[in-house]
């Protein structure tokens, strides 16, 4: 039996309050990746459905990137735990290998391929929406990244419509990573790691621009406790006429 923290569940609650994460009719497609952040988000979603007011559903989907992962554990915990489930097959590890050079990044190749894959399978099965795990220390993550490499203001939104019409949301948004780790090791999960990214596979130059950010973040954390609650409720706080234009 999972246990979820009533702390988690409340602000999971308020989050999807705020935003309207799950609504009246929705088919929300869930991206399992079998980390403890998805797996987390898995049963908080199962939780909220068979409790909510308004009917609303979602099915969890694992992408496979052609390797001969192995998904036994995870499959055989959703049919245990009632979680709809299923493996979606990819090509995109032999496809990687005539697009990723040696020494080149990799990140945001798998990442716009995962992407792609999660979008192609919610629009063709006539789901409206896609639940993705970020959580809050994956926005600050983001946020100090772009503007430290990439020049801009940007960080995950918790809600919002893609060009393609399917709505993302991230219902652990206002969620700190540590509780995530939290119920991961207090329930005893068994949660697929590093080992399963593909650049493993490769020759490639392994991400050094997000390490670093985590561990600046940490270090202002440990000089400011409050740190992260300052943060959530800057990106609500934006004075956009300060701003250069």
């Amino acid at each position: 039996m999972i246990e979820i923290s009533k702390n988690l569940l409340r602000q999971v609650g308020r989050t999807n309050a705020k935003y309207s994460m799950f609504e009246d009719g929705d088919k929300i497609l869930l991206g399992l990746s079998g980390g403890k952040d998805s797996l987390a988000l898995a049963h908080i979603m199962k939780h909220f459905c068979s409790v909510s007011p308004v009917k609303w559903e979602f099915k969890a989907v694992t992408l496979s990137y052609g390797m001969g992962e192995d998904f036994s554990y995870l499959i055989n915990h959703c049919k245990e735990h009632g979680i709809e489930h299923e493996i979606i097959d990819s090509s995109i590890f032999e496809i990687s290998k005539d697009k990723i050079r040696k020494n080149s990044s990799f990140c945001s190749f798998f990442s716009r391929m995962r992407r792609g894959h999660l979008y192609t399978y919610a629009l063709n099965g006539g789901y409206n929406k896609l639940a993705i795990a970020h959580h809050l220390d994956d926005a600050a993550e983001s946020f100090f990244m772009n503007f430290t490499y990439n020049g801009a203001l940007r960080t995950l939104a918790p809600k919002y419509t893609a060009k393609n019409g399917l709505v993302l949301i991230r219902p652990l948004i206002e969620v700190r990573e540590r509780q995530l780790r939290d119920n991961a090791i207090r329930n005893s999960l068994q949660v697929i790691g590093d080992e399963a990214c593909p650049a493993m596979r490769f020759d490639v130059k392994m991400p050094h621009a997000r390490y670093e950010t985590k561990q600046l973040l940490s270090n202002l954390e440990k000089e400011n406790p409050k740190f992260f609650t300052s943060l959530k409720t800057a990106f609500t706080n934006i004075h956009k006429e300060t701003f250069f234009e």
